[in-house]
Formats: C-alpha cells, structure tokens, sequence
C-alpha cells in the first residue's frame, strides 16, 4: 500500500525559472556593482592631477608698492599740420621735392598743366583789356568835353574885355559926335551878348562838373574791379604751382608725374618740426579712468620722459578712443609715424599693497582663484582669491592669499578642474 506521500509533487514554473537564471542574475548585479564602485572611484580621484615640477612657473606673494600704470603704445603725430591742396586741378608736369624732405616756405614743390584754365585766362584778359580801354576812352571824352568847355570860356572872356574897351572909347566918342550913337548900342548889345554867354558856360560847366565827378568815381570804381577781375584771371595760372606754406618737413606728398588732380585734392601735409604730440588708442574699459592733466611717461631712445595727457576723444570706434599727450621739444629724433612705449598714471600708488607676479593661469581662471603650494612643497590647492588692478608687472591682490604665499602662475588649461596637484 502506497502513501499518498509518497507521490512526486512537479515544481512551479515560476521556481523553475528562478532557480535557472539566479546565477546569472547575481553575476549582473556583481558586476553592476563593481561598475558603481569604479566610476565613484574615477570620480573621486579626477580632482587630483599629477604635473611635473618642470612645467611649473611659481612665484611668491609680496608685500610692496603698486604702481596703478596702463602700458601701452602711441602713435607719434605732428602737433601742427599744415595740408596742400590743390585749388585749380590738373596734370603734374613736375615734381621737385620728394617725401621726408625739408621744405621752406614759399618753396616750389610741384607744376601743373591746365590747358583749358590757360585758354580760360587768355580769354578773360582779352575781355578785361577790351572793357578797360573803353573806360579810357570814356575818360578822355570826358577830359575833352571839359578842356573845350574852359577854352569857350576863355574865348568869350577875352571877347568882352575886347567889347568893353570899345564901348568905352565908342562912349566918348559919341559923347563929341564922332560916331554915330546906333554904333556904341551895337557895341553894347555884343557886349550884353558875350555877358550872358559867359553866365551860360559857367553854368553848363557846372553841371557837367558835377556830372563829371560822379562819372570820374564810377569809371575808377569799374576800372578798379576789372583789375582787380585780371589779377584774379592771372593768379589762377600761379595756382598751378605749389608751394609750401610754412616750413617743415614734407611728411607726405601723393604726386606723380602725368596724374591728373582735381581741384581739392589732398596733395601732401607738411609737419612743424620739434612740435610732436602722442596719439594713444585705449580699450573704452579704461574711459571713465582717463582725464585730461593725467600724467605718463614715454619712452624715447632709451630715456624715460614725463608727459601730460591733453585731450581725449570720448568718441568710441571699434571698441577704443583715442588719448593725445604733448612729446617733449627737447626730442629732435621723433619722426612722425613712430611708435613710442607708453606709461599712463591712472591713480596714485599703493605703498602697501600685496602683489603677484602676472602669469598664464589669469587667461584660464579670470584671477578667480589660483593653485597655492602648500608647505611641503610637494601638493598645491586651489583657492578662491579676489584680484584688484593690474599693471605691466603684478597683479593687485585683494582677497585670498597673504604675503610669503607661494602661487603657481603658469597656464592652468590642462588641469583647470582639478582641486590638488600632485607635483612631482
């Protein structure tokens, strides 16, 4: 007799699978932890870098004076210019004078060709010369009329002196009865005759006096303008010709032979020489900083001079203005064009300021933080520090670091997230 118990009970098919895949599934999970454990580890140890000593460039926190300096570069210009222009247009025909040289004033640098200008003054003189010899003509006219008008009047007094000495003789004669009376009135109405003829030419001189005058001023006035009108026409033709205004040195000249010009032109520019000013172009960062009367100095032939800044251009291209400073007189060598070393004071120094020395790591971390060597000399941490100003030398230091403190101020571009270095 068989016992129930002893029966053979089947397994579930959910313990059947369970059991088959329970290696492999604690196989996954070991596996996926040792994976966790490994990032984590790779995790933690990325904020440790190894560098090499060799790479490193270390410089020490120092307690010292801050020159508050913007170093830069100017542009030497002339402080007074004078510009050649050209006024009438043309052709160069010659050229005397070459670029760089010294020019005196009044002295023929350039001719030109106009031909059709040439033909245009030939003309105007002619007409002038025409109108003049009118108004000549005119004035001789006007010197005939009165000539002949004082010669009437000399002949009409001349006949009454004549018909007053025969009426006096014919009056005593008539008076005995020589001669008949209708004689003496004959010889007296002539007389009464030349008399009111007389009166007549003085008047009728008179007007034409006063006539005479007003014309005379006119025809001045006229012949004055119309000289004046050919000087103009013959100046043109002196236009052709340049000449320096002042004398200086001809620091630009834009000519060649055979180039037409036209009028206006800008031909060249002819500098004063020993006045030389320095002409700074500046980041707008640094525009509310500047003032006029700021000191700087610049460098010229290895000698350092003080100079003032003089004016400034607010106006802002490209990101940049522009600062002008007077060069020293005493500075003969300068040349217009060269470029000078420059130092500008934008405030008083520091007598105790904390420095460190400029370096690469500023371009990769902004000055927000640095590595600092710890005391054994071997590890380097970073730390959060606070920069102020900077000149050609250090760095201003606010917040972070204190004097004695040694900082690695190389590039930071192959480390720059990692908390300790390793230096070996």
């Amino acid at each position: 007799m068989k016992y129930v118990l002893d029966r053979k009970i089947s397994k579930s098919k959910i313990r059947i699978l369970i059991e088959r895949y329970a290696k492999l599934l604690g196989i996954l999970l070991l596996v996926t932890f040792v994976f966790v454990l490994f990032s984590f580890a790779n995790l933690a140890g990325s904020n440790v870098v190894k560098v090499d000593f060799s790479q490193l460039t270390i410089s020490k926190v120092e307690t010292g004076t801050f020159s508050d300096l913007l170093n830069t570069r100017g542009l030497a210009e002339a402080n007074t210019a004078v510009f050649l222009n050209t006024e009438t247009g043309g052709i160069v025909e010659e050229k005397m004078v070459s670029q760089g040289a010294f020019v005196e004033k009044g002295q023929l640098l350039a001719r030109f060709t106009n031909t059709s200008l040439q033909l245009d003054v030939m003309s105007r003189e002619a007409q002038v010369t025409e109108q003049l010899n009118f108004l000549r003509n005119t004035q001789m006219s006007i010197e005939t009329n009165r000539l002949n008008l004082s010669r009437d009047l000399l002949e009409i007094e001349l006949e009454i002196s004549h018909l007053e000495r025969r009426f006096k003789q014919a009056s005593v004669l008539a008076s005995s009865n020589t001669i008949a009376k209708d004689t003496v009135e004959a010889i007296n109405a002539d007389l009464h005759y030349f008399k009111a003829r007389k009166a007549l030419n003085l008047e009728r001189q008179a007007q034409e006096r006063s006539i005479r005058n007003v014309q005379l001023a006119q025809l001045e006035d006229s012949a004055a303008m119309l000289n004046r009108n050919l000087a103009y026409a013959r100046a043109n033709l002196n236009k052709l010709t340049v000449k320096s205004p002042v004398t200086g040195y001809l620091s630009e000249i834009n000519l060649e032979l055979g180039e037409s010009k036209n009028s206006g032109d800008r031909l060249g520019q002819v500098d004063i020489p020993d006045q030389y000013k320095l002409r700074i172009m500046l980041d707008e960062f640094y525009l509310n900083q500047v003032s006029v009367g700021m000191q700087a100095r610049v460098q010229i032939n290895e000698m350092t001079h003080d100079i003032t800044v003089s004016k400034i251009d607010s106006q802002v291209e490209n990101g940049q203005f522009s600062v002008e400073a007077e060069l020293p007189q005493s500075s003969q060598s300068i040349k217009r064009g060269q470029s000078l070393n420059v130092e500008i004071v934008l405030s008083d120094d520091d007598q105790n300021a904390l420095l460190l020395s400029r370096g690469a790591f500023f371009s990769t971390s902004g000055g927000n933080w640095v590595f600092v060597l710890q005391a054994d000399g071997n590890t380097a941490e970073r730390r959060n520090i606070r920069l102020g100003k900077k000149n050609r030398d250090y760095y201003q230091v606010l917040d972070g670091l204190d004097a004695g403190e040694k900082v690695i101020i190389s590039s930071y571009s192959s480390f720059d997230n990692a908390q300790t270095l390793k230096i070996k």
